[in-house]
């Protein structure tokens, strides 16, 4: 790169200006990295500590069912699941967290009274409003694994993206044009003694000449004449 540019006063002040621009990108994409890492740390400790309730509701939730449907059987299980009439709804929105939009998942008629269900109070067993009350806790607690996954994976990728580009201007960009600013310096140097050699020559030159024209003009002056 450093020879493709043209040595002038005028490129070198542009290389020294994109310097000073890389120089203070790359810091401030190194700050952003930094801040993405610590975030991505607090929620992959969030991300864990969820995943560890989901398995955990998972097994509450099929212990529950289990039993319900072992005592009360399966066509009473799958009757009052049919009897369900207001499903649950889920909004995305999003938010911002440290410069990346990340899901925000909101969700409504998760959990539902006993007269929200939809099946007579009468007609079940508790066995079943058990069932259904660990589901409705299991389904909350996919929504909230959903939501921090799908953040923690986009400040990945945004942590990735960050480190490339800090990475490139750190070994490539910058290296590169401090090279071309060094050979631009170089060759102005260069150009610098040469012009104040040419100078020095011609000055030698015009100072010979004017001495020889000294000289000459001397040696035409007459002696002067003795007096009679």
């Amino acid at each position: 790169m450093s020879t493709d540019v043209k040595p002038t006063r005028k490129n070198l002040m542009e290389i020294r200006d994109r310097i000073e621009f890389s120089e203070r990108g790359h810091s401030t994409l190194e700050d952003k990295r930094d801040a993405l890492i610590l975030e991505f740390q607090e929620i992959l400790e969030e991300a864990t500590a969820v995943r560890e309730d989901l398995e955990a509701e998972y097994e509450t939730a099929q212990h529950a069912i289990d039993m319900a449907r072992a005592l009360d059987g399966d066509v009473a299980v799958r009757g009052a699941a049919a009897a369900l009439k207001e499903h649950p709804e889920i909004t995305l929105q999003s938010k911002n967290v440290s410069g990346v939009v990340v899901p925000q998942i909101e969700s409504t008629m998760v959990s539902k009274t006993l007269d929200q269900r939809g099946y007579g109070i009468l007609g079940t067993s508790a066995r079943i409003d058990e069932a259904a009350e660990a589901y409705e806790a299991l389904l909350e607690e996919i929504i909230l694994a959903a939501e921090v996954e799908t953040a923690m994976r986009k400040l990945l990728e945004e942590i990735e993206t960050t480190k490339r580009r800090v990475n490139a201007l750190e070994f490539k960009v910058i290296p590169e044009l401090k090279e071309s600013r060094e050979y631009i310096e170089r060759k102005l140097e260069e150009q610098e003694r040469e012009e104040i050699f040419r100078l020095k020559k011609i000055k030698d030159k015009k100072e010979a000449e004017a001495a020889a024209e000294r000289e000459a003009e001397e040696a035409d002056v007459e002696p002067p004449q003795p007096a009679d």
